[in-house]
C-alpha cells in the first residue's frame, strides 16, 4: 500500500474501517512536515501491510483539518477501526512513530 493523499471529499472513503490508519496533517511550506514526510515514507515501506497512511494538506483541505481541530503542524492522528485513538503533534523520528502506532493499537 502506498501513502494516500486524501481530500475533504474523499476522506471518509479513504479511511480504513478496520485496522490502523495514520492520518498526517501537513503543509508544503512547513519544514518539519517535509522532514516527517520522509519518516512516513520509510514507515510505509516497512509497515504498509499493517497500517494505512493518509496525508491531508491543510491548505487545500480546510474542512477535514478543522473537523479534527488541527492547530499545529505536523499533526498526526492514529485511527483504529475508523475511530481516533491518539494524536501526535510535531515531527518525530521513525522509532517514535513506531511506538506511537504500535503502543496504541
Amino acid at each position: 500500500m502506498t501513502i494516500c493523499h486524501t481530500t475533504d471529499a474523499t476522506f471518509k472513503n479513504d479511511m480504513q474501517s478496520e485496522g490502523l490508519t495514520v492520518v498526517n496533517f501537513w503543509a508544503s511550506w512547513c519544514g518539519p512536515c517535509r522532514f516527517f514526510g520522509t519518516v512516513l515514507e520509510a514507515f510505509d515501506r516497512d509497515y504498509s501491510k499493517e497500517v494505512r497512511i493518509l496525508k491531508v494538506n491543510v491548505d487545500e483541505q480546510a474542512d477535514t483539518s478543522a473537523y479534527f481541530g488541527v492547530m499545529s503542524l505536523p499533526t498526526t492522528i492514529l485511527f483504529k477501526d475508523g475511530k481516533p485513538v491518539n494524536k501526535l503533534i510535531g515531527a518525530v523520528r521513525i522509532e517514535e512513530l513506531k511506538a506511537f502506532v504500535f503502543d496504541n493499537k
